[in-house]
């Protein structure tokens, strides 16, 4: 399945077109901050770019990856993409949801369930819709998408596999409407926080807990502060690499090329390597004691979950951008 849905992905991103060896004298060093760590998913995606770009300008322009908010959190990197301060960088789609608020839609609670619904949601004509949505609101531009799978929820203090077991817990959730409205609508009470604070915030308690992807989870270290995973599937993780559209515009075209060729190469890349990791890194942190729970109830969680989404209607843009993305992925 991972595979046919590579091929459909090919299909649907622009084929690379060759290396172009001109054009790159203004650009010696391109420098991406990552959220994660270098070995999480996003730095995978960041690696594979950096080696698409520096081979397609054959060395002429060199990639550095800074990863883990070395550069600043997520919403601060963002801020400095938008500003051209930085060159480029790859975060959780949630902390752009701020500034480019028709992103939101990819964090919908339940609305995209499965990898042949995401990759249908970001590419094609929905790539090109919220890419045009992220430089007119956000002035940023999407290189590519790293997928990173579902968000699974953490804690400290007690199974939860019904719903009842996660009313009242502190949830860290990024700074968007859309995630605190679905814990709240769960009981929970979300607490929205950088992802630079969070690792600290579960060892000193100050939350209770959080929710990533198995990956994140594993490369973060989180099973070493956090006791229990429940695999939720409200919220299919997206971390797009993002440019500055004034940055991206003053380029040489054969360098713009480049750039668009290498996101959308390590998109189709990340798709596969990550279902793999993400089965290793389920295994790593069980066998690192982490207790790992299904919910008996998910049916209720979504029930509830979808019920906030009317609330963010305009605030993605209309009913009809909803609508849009369900017609594409034929739901």
């Amino acid at each position: 399945m991972v595979r046919k849905l590579g091929i459909a992905l090919l299909g649907a991103l622009l084929v690379c077109a060759g290396s172009v060896n001109n054009g790159f004298a203004a650009e010696k060093i391109l420098k991406v901050g990552v959220g994660d760590a270098i070995d999480s998913d996003a730095g995978v995606f960041a690696q594979k770019f950096k080696e698409i770009v520096e081979q397609k300008t054959k060395g002429a322009v060199e990639v550095q990856i800074f990863p883990n908010c070395s550069l600043g959190d997520e919403g601060e990197m963002f801020q400095n993409v938008r500003r051209g301060t930085l060159d480029m960088t790859c975060i959780g789609v949630g902390n752009a949801v701020p500034f480019v608020s028709p992103l939101g839609v990819y964090t919908l609670p339940y609305l995209l369930t499965n990898d042949e619904e995401v990759v249908k949601a970001t590419t094609g004509e929905m790539f090109e819709y919220f890419n045009n949505a992220a430089i007119n609101r956000g002035g940023v531009r999407i290189l590519g998408h790293c997928y990173t799978n579902f968000r699974h929820l953490t804690n400290s203090v007690r199974p939860v596999t019904k719903l009842e077991d996660v009313k009242g817990l502190k949830i860290r959730v990024p700074a968007s409407k859309i995630n605190v409205a679905t814990y709240q609508a769960w009981g929970a009470n979300p607490v929205p926080m950088g992802w630079a604070e969070t690792f600290t915030a579960l060892q000193q308690g100050v939350v209770d807990g959080q929710d990533n992807p198995y990956v994140v989870n594993y490369t973060t270290k989180i099973h070493e502060v956090q006791k229990y995973l429940t695999e939720v599937h409200h919220q299919y993780s997206l971390q797009p690499l993002f440019i500055g559209e004034k940055h991206f515009k003053k380029m040489s075209p054969e360098l713009q090329t480049v750039l668009t060729e290498a996101g959308m190469e390590a998109q189709m890349y990340i798709l596969e390597w990550q279902k793999e990791n993400s089965v290793k890194a389920r295994d790593a942190m069980a066998a690192a004691g982490m207790q790992i729970s299904t919910l008996q109830d998910e049916a209720e969680w979504e029930k509830r979950a979808r019920a906030v989404w009317p609330e963010f209607y305009d605030f993605v843009g209309g009913k009809e951008v909803i609508d849009m993305v369900l017609t594409a992925i034929a739901k």
